[in-house]
């Protein structure tokens, strides 16, 4: 007799069915996984195959930080399984694999996104969960060939272990992948074979050594043709161009002209942008000043701020009493990224085919358009809007063939979705020994990734101030009275979301004025931070061991060292920077030593490699030049002129990560945030410049 799993009709003796729930029945697990020949899958997260090998889906965005290794390496610490016979691939676009820690970032609910070093902590739990269910079925199932106990049993290298008996995930994934999933599974308690915590090869490393690994420029199709763009200025309109200029250059297949945009389709890209900087396309624009510095002051004077936090109460402990005052600024700021904005379009009956690099796949897109989520060779944020997507799309509509769109690296620069930047006015009251009793902060700022995911979802950028804006604007001491106030700066230009902000932008802030008030009440700085740092027990041993690192001086007079800390996406850093300047007037950091607790490590040479990563970016962003603005874009530099800081520049880096039992903190992000305050506090210490803006400006300090 065939039964029904839907439900089962049991007899009573009044002749009253009682109908099972569907729960207390033998299911399969439901998963959005496509499956190979030999596959079989444990949820939407792992494939197990017949060879062994293990695949995981990986929800989230590798840009260069490691996550392909991470998460994939959580999932096999849980599992039992063998590194070397781990894979990865990119999860599809299903509900799934939604961001969890969405609604507490305050984006959209919903939205799978690689953001402010999310990653790991918003995935960790998930994974470890859904390989502890798909180890339990595995054991089920090895436990009834053997008829034992599963308690009996373990999971390691690949193998289910009982005794002297083993047995493969291979042999075993066709009859456990039918075995109703536990709604509950123990995590692994053994200690024994653990892959957690240990340096493990990065599973992207051989593809992107052998040049194998795809990006959004390495898309080839059938037919395909090349294009090239000029795009309007923010409010902007295309006034004029030649058409006949490109008519002369051979190997032109269309051109395209709207409102915001002029776009010429060759045979190549090199055909392309060659036509259009014949034709000299002209848009108009709103007038804007070269320095953005200005408007955030006008916004300071003419609109009254809201309080964003306070604790305490602020005024009562400064009345009667003149606080210790500075202003600071930090400009807004280029993601500076080699790679340019790329993407590629087939259209036919069935929709279109879309293949763009993007930190939000899936979010906003036409129920017509199919996406390919390709990597971003871009690591620090620019990702999350693919500009290039509706452009290209329209010119494959126009042709009837594949196009790939590049824009050019100048346009690149005139277009790109920079961090908005902050003017923050810092006050301060010193209290019994030097320790500060009361602290407040005025900041104009504006949100970027909220901006950047309004545009992308096609609404209109945020008019208030969120998280986003103004996460790690809380000083992460343990200061009485506290009020954070805050206004939103009306800018003439487009910002978007960048890798470290605004929490990058705010520890500047805080860790420069924090070391004016130690020198103002004559301690050392270090000292005055552990003074303050009660309840903060985690950044205290980080800078605690930052300063062994580098066999701290002290930081007094004359000294060429510096000290700053932040506590930012759940880790903690304490940092310092042996750094001076040089006869031509620019900063350099010569050495630069780093702490880290991030919680429990998954992969201690992925820290590593992102703290070292991070201090080398945030050096780069607080020594570039800032933008001259041209209604409302930045004006375009060639990369070679940026002056960048080369390999011969770099400074020595020496990281130390602290052993932690904590949660699995952030660490994408963490390494530029001290960065640009410890320069500073070293700068100040060995000349007495004190340097109140990014980028530096040693001219200017004070």
């Amino acid at each position: 007799m065939k039964l029904d799993r839907r439900r089962l009709l049991i007899g009573g003796g009044a002749g009253v069915g009682l109908i099972v729930a569907v729960a207390l029945w033998p299911r399969r697990w439901r998963s959005e996984l496509a499956l190979g020949k030999g596959e079989e899958a444990f949820g939407s997260f792992i494939k197990v195959a017949r060879d062994g090998k293990v695949t995981i889906a990986v929800p989230q965005v590798e840009t260069g930080q490691g996550i392909w290794t991470a998460l994939p390496q959580i999932v096999a610490d849980e599992l039992g399984a063998a590194w070397d016979a781990v894979a990865v691939e990119p999860a599809p676009l299903a509900n799934a694999y939604a961001n969890p820690l969405a609604k507490e970032e305050g984006w959209p609910e919903g939205i799978r996104i690689t953001a402010d070093s999310t990653s790991v902590r918003a995935f960790e739990g998930p994974l470890r969960q859904a390989a502890a269910i798909a180890r339990a079925m595995l054991v089920g199932a090895a436990a009834d060939r053997w008829s034992v106990d599963p308690a009996s049993c373990d999971t390691a290298d690949g193998l289910v272990i009982s005794g002297i008996r083993t047995v493969t995930f291979g042999e075993l994934a066709e009859e456990a992948a039918d075995r109703s999933p536990p709604l509950h599974a123990p995590l692994r308690a053994s200690s024994k074979s653990r892959l957690a915590g240990q340096p493990l090869q990065r599973l992207d490393g051989p593809a992107k050594a052998d040049g194998s690994w795809r990006f959004a420029g390495d898309v080839r199709l059938p037919g395909m043709l090349f294009a090239s763009a000029r795009v309007a200025p923010p409010g902007g309109r295309l006034r004029s161009f030649s058409r006949d200029a490109i008519a002369s250059v051979p190997g032109v297949r269309h051109v395209a002209a709207r409102d915001g945009w002029v776009a010429v389709v060759a045979e190549t890209w090199w055909a392309a942008e060659r036509a259009l900087k014949a034709a000299d396309p002209r848009f108009s624009g709103h007038a804007t000043p070269a320095d953005m510095r200005p408007a955030f002051e006008y916004t300071f004077a003419k609109v009254a701020p809201s309080e964003w936090f306070s604790r305490g109460n602020y005024d009562a402990a400064v009345r009667g009493s003149r606080p210790l005052a500075a202003t600071y600024y930090a400009a807004p700021s280029l993601h500076l990224g080699l790679e340019p904005q790329t993407a590629t379009a087939r259209v036919s009956g069935d929709g279109v085919e879309l293949w763009a690099a993007t930190l939000a796949p899936g979010f906003g897109l036409a129920r017509d358009v199919t996406l390919y989520p390709m990597a971003p060779g871009e690591p620090a944020g620019r990702a999350m809007e693919a500009d290039a997507a509706p452009i290209v799309i329209e010119l494959a509509q126009a042709v009837g063939r594949p196009v790939q769109l590049v824009l050019s690296q100048a346009s690149g620069q005139n277009h790109d979705r920079v961090s908005p930047g902050a003017l923050a006015r810092m006050t301060a009251l010193p209290g019994a020994g030097g320790v500060t009793a009361a602290w407040a902060m005025r900041v104009a700022t504006a949100d970027g990734l909220g901006a950047a995911l309004a545009r992308v979802s096609g609404k209109d950028a945020p008019q208030k101030l969120g998280k986003s804006a103004l996460d790690g604007s809380i000083p992460p001491y343990s200061i009485p009275d506290v009020r954070i106030d805050a206004v939103r700066a009306a800018l003439p230009f487009a910002a978007g979301y960048m890798r470290g902000s605004p929490q990058r932008e705010f520890a500047f802030f805080t860790e420069s004025f924090v070391d004016e008030l130690a020198h103002a009440a004559g301690m050392e700085p270090l000292s005055f931070r552990m003074s303050m740092l009660g309840e903060n027990g985690r950044l205290a041993r980080c800078l605690q061991a930052a300063a062994r690192l580098a066999s701290w001086d002290g930081g007094g007079p004359g000294s060429t060292m510096g000290i700053a800390g932040a506590s930012a996406f759940g880790s903690h850093i304490g940092a310092v920077a042996v750094a001076s300047i040089g006869d031509d007037q620019r900063v350099r950091a010569h050495r630069l030593f780093a702490a880290v607790d991030c919680g429990r490590v998954i992969n201690g040479g992925l820290v590593a490699q992102q703290i070292e990563s991070g201090l080398i970016w945030g050096l780069a962003q607080a020594a570039v030049a800032a933008p001259e603005w041209i209604a409302g874009m930045p004006r375009a530099r060639p990369i070679g002129a940026l002056a960048l800081p080369r390999l011969a520049d770099a400074p020595e880096v020496v990281v130390e990560v602290i052993p932690s039992s904590e949660a699995p903190g952030g660490i994408s992000g963490l390494g530029c945030i001290p960065l640009a305050p410890a320069v500073a506090n070293a700068i100040h210490a060995g000349s007495g410049k004190r340097m109140r803006s990014l980028p530096f400006d040693p001219m200017a300090a004070a």
